[in-house]
């Protein structure tokens, strides 16, 4: 089943009308929308939701305040002073995400031989400093202690304000915690409703980056927490004795009441990458994966190769998170991408039509997009499409109104081209001309994000195969597969609902941390052996707690490894390696971080020190949901349902139409043709064939197919797409390197 993801005419929240209406259907018991869902019928829900993404891109999350030493107020407004737009002659700083600041007379400071100069010394104000040390081993002085009466009367003022939500961010803290944590007794005891400790949210060095990270987890967590409390107030007795979870951005699921903002902001596509990554690798491929997700608004690329590929610093709406997250690179073009004719040039998003009001062709007054482009070509076949558009959500597609619309526009388009000064004259476009240069314009955009992922990390896409999924990616996969170089398409049968189909098969994670400030040598491999252990029976205590076995729990080791002098770390898991004298017995995580550091830098430094930034420890409690059975093997050629015309490059061709449940395994497919399924529309182009897995998946062999001539001529479509271009070798050639 499907619905729109915002239709506030018909239904509150979209997740709970899906689940109140198959509850109908399974049960036959009558459910009113306006009435509490009887949760009697659920085991479990398994959620991800875009609630924390939207809070931090339109700054709709919680009221809070950040908490700092003193004379700092300014450090996370200051930032890391990064230019992500390296072109843009105006640089916005983006807004901070807390409303006041309060500085805490506190301080600590390292105790470094032969760098702290206080050290030493036997005279002056500092020899009455108390001296600690950090969980890293390493020595602190206290410089200043905290006042917790003065403390007290500030939060006070600062409640008196109407803020209910804290984040505390102290130098040091990450190996300090005792300020953090009297600070945040002091927050519970004067009565505020959250209180975010930045040695809590992320025990990682680096001030800045921790400090963001614990102010968005203020941010968001409550926002969230406001989201799941109406969620499961829908439902009688709120969902007590459901198991609830949410997907995190790292692609676990979490219990409902360990979600968190920080680890919230991939929780939507998270769970798309767990569904191909399942699927596809190892059981249709041995190549490595690279996920192509595109939906409504945006479309979400990201590689597997067997492991889950994490990133530990990201940038979301200009906040700087620094939470594990799989590595997804997201562009602003979906099949709701709004389409502009601009100063000559297509244009194809940012900005999106959404759900509400949608395409033109979703019959709500919104505006030509990336779909509507697909229709008039015809991509999409509106008899194929449940009737639920409208305002009454009881019409089909509004074909006609679509073509309507771009008639409109390419004559728009032909008025201008026409008055421009360049001495010749060009033939008129038709509408489908113009409908097909904005998909290429899309294509080329939603390119660029596939190529920083591979060809910008060292990997090259001619030895990946392409899985397309998401609402519209099966219109788009022949394309984007042929522009990168890529042979081989696989579009699952659940494509439409993978991200959901992905949630039921991921597995349920707790993840425990700490810094760390050890060498990586033989000496501190003991170190490294202890403090790993003790990691992962937290971590499988937790899981134990939450009903898994221990024949069912899986721990993964991580390290953070830099080489001394650069601030580039690289979380690196362990080559199983035990003979090495570079390894402990978690294995060798020196080969790991040296093979990591070639590939994406082109060189290692030879005879460096390389420091152990944290230790980290991933348990898995496997969920074990059975995954595809087979399909029946094909006894004759695939039926046809209908033909259809479908324009391409060089015009209109005739395509067939299949029904992906009439096809069995073994079926091939050439193109031109359409397979439809309820979830999802796949388009196989000319000179690509099909054919069909034994699970009922669908495998697509891409030809050279057509190739688009490009002259001297001016062409508004060749100057869009080379644009896109140019700017991907641009942020290529931008992408930060460490310092060394």
């Amino acid at each position: 089943m499907k619905l729109l993801s915002v239709d506030p005419a018909n239904y509150p929240d979209a997740p709970r009308e899906g689940i109140r209406r198959i509850l109908e259907e399974e049960t036959g018991i009558q459910m009113p929308a306006n009435h509490p869902i009887d949760g009697r019928y659920i085991d479990w829900i398994r959620m991800g939701t875009t609630v924390a993404t939207n809070a931090l891109l339109e700054r709709k999350g919680e009221r809070m305040a950040l908490l700092i030493n003193k004379g700092f107020r300014d450090l996370l407004f200051i930032g890391n002073q990064a230019r992500p737009k390296i072109f843009d002659l105006e640089i916005l700083t983006p807004d901070v995400l807390y409303e006041e600041v309060m500085e805490v007379d506190c301080r600590v400071v390292p105790a470094l031989p032969g760098q702290c100069l206080l050290m030493g010394l036997g005279h002056g104000e500092w020899s009455n400093w108390r001296h600690a040390t950090g969980t890293t081993g390493e020595k602190l002085l206290v410089c200043q202690e905290l006042n917790e009466d003065t403390l007290r009367k500030d939060l006070i003022v600062l409640k008196e304000k109407g803020i209910n939500s804290i984040a505390v961010v102290l130098a040091h803290s990450y190996m300090y915690p005792e300020h953090e944590e009297a600070v945040g007794r002091v927050a519970r005891q004067v009565g505020f409703n959250h209180v975010s400790l930045s040695h809590q949210v992320m025990p990682m060095v680096r001030i800045v980056p921790r400090g963001f990270t614990a102010c968005a987890d203020a941010y968001l967590t409550p926002h969230i927490h406001k989201y799941i409390n109406g969620f499961s107030g829908g439902f009688k007795d709120n969902l007590v004795g459901v198991n609830v979870l949410f997907m995190q951005s790292d692609g676990g699921l979490t219990c409902m009441d360990t979600f968190s903002g920080s680890h919230a902001i991939l929780s939507g596509p998270a769970g798309g990458v767990v569904g191909y990554a399942v699927t596809t690798y190892k059981k249709e491929t041995d190549l490595p994966v690279i996920g192509f997700d595109m939906g409504g608004t945006s479309t979400d690329v990201s590689r597997f190769a067997g492991d889950y590929e994490h990133v530990f610093e990201s940038t979301t709406a200009g906040v700087t998170i620094q939470a594990p997250q799989l590595d997804v690179n997201t562009v602003a073009a979906g099949g709701g991408s709004m389409l502009f004719f601009r100063s000559g040039l297509f244009v194809v998003g940012p900005e999106s039509a959404g759900a509400h009001p949608g395409p033109v062709c979703y019959r709500k007054g919104g505006p030509l997009t990336v779909t509507d482009a697909n229709l008039c070509l015809g991509r999409l076949l509106p008899e194929y499409f449940p009737k639920i558009f409208g305002p009454s959500e009881n019409e089909p597609l509004d074909k006609a109104a679509t073509i309507e619309a771009f008639y409109k526009l390419t004559e728009e388009i032909n008025n201008f081209l026409s008055t421009q000064p360049d001495g010749k004259t060009k033939p008129a476009m038709t509408a489908e001309d113009v409908a097909m240069g904005f998909i290429h314009v899309a294509n080329e955009a939603m390119c660029r994000p596939i190529r920083a992922l591979t060809q910008a990390k060292g990997y090259d896409t001619n030895h990946h195969v392409l899985a397309c999924f998401g609402g519209a990616g099966g219109q788009h996969a022949c394309s984007i597969a042929r522009a990168l170089g890529m042979g081989t398409v696989f579009v699952h049968k659940y494509a439409g609902i993978l991200s959901a189909y992905g949630m039921a098969l991921a597995d349920v994670v707790h993840e425990a941390q700490e810094p760390c400030a050890k060498v990586y040598e033989p000496e501190s491999f003991l170190y490294l052996d202890e403090r790993l252990t003790v990691l992962e029976k937290q971590c499988e205590v937790e899981l134990e707690k939450q009903g898994f076995k221990p024949e069912h729990i899986h721990t993964e080791a991580y390290l953070h490894l830099r080489y001394e002098g650069t601030d580039c770390a690289l979380m690196c898991t362990a080559n199983p390696s035990s003979k090495s004298e570079t390894a402990c017995k978690h294995g060798d995580f020196q080969k790991t971080f040296l093979q990591r550091y070639q590939r994406e830098f082109g060189f290692t430094i030879q005879g460096r020190v390389i420091v152990v930034d944290d230790i980290r420890v991933r348990g898995i409690g496997k969920s074990l949901v059975q995954t595809d059975s087979p399909v029946p093997a094909a006894e004759g050629p695939p039926r046809v349902d209908k033909e259809v015309d479908v324009y391409f490059e060089s015009g209109y061709h005739h395509a067939s139409v299949y029904i992906l449940g009439d096809l069995h395994a073994g079926h091939e497919i050439p193109g031109p043709a359409i397979i439809m399924d309820n979830l999802s529309t796949v388009l196989v182009e000319p000179d690509c064939t099909a054919f069909i897995t034994s699970r009922g998946d669908i495998k697509i062999v891409i030809g050279s197919g057509e190739l688009r001539r490009i002259g001297t001529e001016l062409d508004a479509i060749h100057l869009s797409i080379f644009s896109h271009r140019f700017m991907s070798i641009a942020e290529q050639m931008g992408r930060w390197r460490p310092c060394v």
